[in-house]
């Protein structure tokens, strides 16, 4: 194998996707109990670097768990890595769980240690393709180009999840969906935005976390939805989506639709209709009340996610900038409630001391993601902030 240098250098060069109408997009997880994921982040910048909307879901995966995000993110191919000697084991319970989620059609690529004698055998249970230790980084990115099919417009074998990761797959890139889906807004859509590094997405997964365990204690509050914007890349198109690794999905199962999506600066465009279709999924129990909208990482003057949303939290941390960048025109204005958040750091008295002057009546909700410390509170206060 190339070093990743000489290999993300030839990538950058070129738009490997450019001739195809549907940016690739790949699922990667570590399934069992390997702690180490320094080659998947090198695969992940490759695929990344080479036009692939890449979705990274983190260590530790159960199949059950890597098989809900590979459906709700309506990818094109599951690239599991296994590293542990449970491959025979786990790779073929991830193909009998993608048939239970309702997309049985899904393709599993493996990687990792597989010895060469137990490969007919997971080709045998259902595993496409299987890569050992050693292989080019081109010949990976191939295998996921090849995966790309043309997309039918109402799923085989759906569930309202995986035709609801169908529909919002065409909307996004502005192509025709079902003509009877239905749509109805959810009955609360909020906006979390901030700048890179506010722990916007740890945020969310504690905010969700919060909303699954009170959603079993009282099923009227129904479901929740979480739609998580990254950027990008202007050069190649492709774009590493990583937030929802921080959502405990082994825990949490199906109470959270999760879906990433790639994005130029603020592009909307698609977004009062993806939130419709979710609204419109079921109703009662089933139905998502509640839609986080987490937004790539903002500066000062990106302000448009208040126009689609109900209410704006700003997620900002100890260290921002002095008292003068509070008065400036953006990102501030637009504010419902301010989020403090890592507030075990230093200066985090004076972040919230100049908010007071400009805030006025709106509220100052102080957290810890890392540690869940203010998360009830700040969805108390989210429930109760009028649009």
């Amino acid at each position: 194998m190339r070093s990743t240098t000489e290999a993300t250098t030839e990538f950058e060069r070129k738009d490997r996707c450019a001739d195809l109408d549907h940016r690739p997009r790949v699922l990667l997880g570590k399934m069992g109990l390997d702690g180490h994921d320094r080659g998947v982040k090198v695969i992940a910048r490759a695929l990344r670097d080479s036009g692939v909307h890449v979705i990274y879901s983190g260590l530790w995966q159960t199949p059950a768990s890597l098989a809900i995000s590979a459906r709700d993110e309506d990818v094109d191919v599951v690239a599991a890595s296994m590293m542990s000697n449970s491959h025979l084991s786990l790779g073929p319970r991830l193909v009998e769980a993608l048939g239970r989620v309702g997309r049985p059609d899904m393709p599993v690529h493996m990687g990792g240690i597989l010895p060469q004698n137990d490969i007919p055998k997971l080709l045998e249970a259902g595993i496409a393709r299987c890569f050992t230790t050693g292989i080019g980084l081109l010949e990976i990115v191939d295998a996921v180009r090849e995966t790309v099919h043309e997309q039918p417009m109402v799923m085989p074998n759906a569930t309202p999840a995986s035709q609801l990761a169908r529909d919002i797959t065409l909307i996004h890139e502005g192509k025709p969906i079902r003509p009877d889906a239905i749509r109805r807004r959810p009955n609360r859509v909020i906006g979390i935005t901030g700048s890179p590094g506010a722990g916007k997405s740890t945020l969310v997964a504690q905010l969700v976390g919060e909303h699954a365990r009170r959603a079993k204690q009282d099923p009227a509050l129904g479901r929740c939805a979480v739609i998580a914007f990254d950027p990008m890349s202007p050069i190649t198109g492709g774009a590493l989506l990583g937030d929802r690794l921080r959502v405990d999905f082994n825990n949490l199962g199906e109470q959270v639709f999760y879906r990433s999506l790639a994005i130029r600066g603020e592009d909307y465009h698609a977004l009062d209709d993806i939130l419709q279709l979710i609204g419109g999924v079921a109703e009662g129990p089933d139905a998502f009340d509640t839609v986080f909208v987490e937004t790539v990482g903002a500066g000062q003057n990106e302000t448009m996610i208040r126009d689609h949303v109900d209410t704006t939290a700003v997620v900002l941390t100890p260290g921002m900038g002095d008292a003068v960048q509070m008065d400036k025109a953006g990102i501030l204005e637009i504010a419902d409630l301010f989020v403090c958040n890592k507030a075990d750091h230093p200066g985090e008295h004076e972040l919230v001391r100049d908010l007071r002057d400009i805030a006025g009546k709106r509220k100052i909700i102080e957290t810890v993601a890392t540690h869940a410390k203010g998360v009830p509170e700040l969805l108390d206060v989210l429930g109760t902030v009028d649009p």
